[in-house]
């Protein structure tokens, strides 16, 4: 199995076939509108805009699960992101990242690339899975990794 094997709900509640990015490098990142990395939204959409006509996307999936850091609505979230970051990236849906809830493509990402002393929970909003143009899981950032020290890691797989 591979990312593209999966599939997810836009933020508008059209089902997503993560197929559709075959081909591309993705950062797949968990995010929360009232989280204190929530200005990470900021360089997120910057390397969208600056690799995207090379093959990158970054995705956002919105998670309620740390300290209620998202509770509003997809319509609600959708607006936050626009009006405060100018997001142009794909968002979906709320989804859970951990327990018995979680949504498969998260538990796919965790098995593939387990955190810290090797634990498959997801720390906390903002941790970042970095995925090569084959699907698989290559890196795991920290919650508190900046977008932009991930740059160099995104333009080594979008020169292969």
């Amino acid at each position: 199995m591979n990312v593209f094997d999966f599939s997810a709900t836009a933020l508008d509640g059209t089902p997503v076939d993560l197929s559709r990015f075959r081909g591309q490098v993705l950062l797949i990142v968990n995010t929360a509108s009232g989280c204190g990395f929530t200005p990470q939204y900021a360089g997120l959409e910057t390397m969208h805009r600056d690799f995207a006509e090379r093959g990158f996307e970054v995705l956002g999936f919105p998670c309620n699960q740390f300290k209620n850091q998202e509770p509003g609505t997809e319509a609600e979230i959708g607006q936050f992101c626009e009006r405060n970051f100018g997001v142009s990236f794909p968002l979906f849906a709320k989804i859970d990242v951990n327990g018995a809830n979680a949504h498969p493509l998260f538990r796919h990402l965790k098995r593939e690339a387990p955190g810290i002393l090797g634990t498959e929970l997801v720390k906390w909003n903002f941790t970042k899975f970095l995925v090569n143009r084959d699907g698989k899981v290559v890196k795991r950032y920290a919650p508190k990794t900046k977008p932009e020290e991930i740059r160099s890691d995104i333009e080594q797989l979008l020169a292969r």
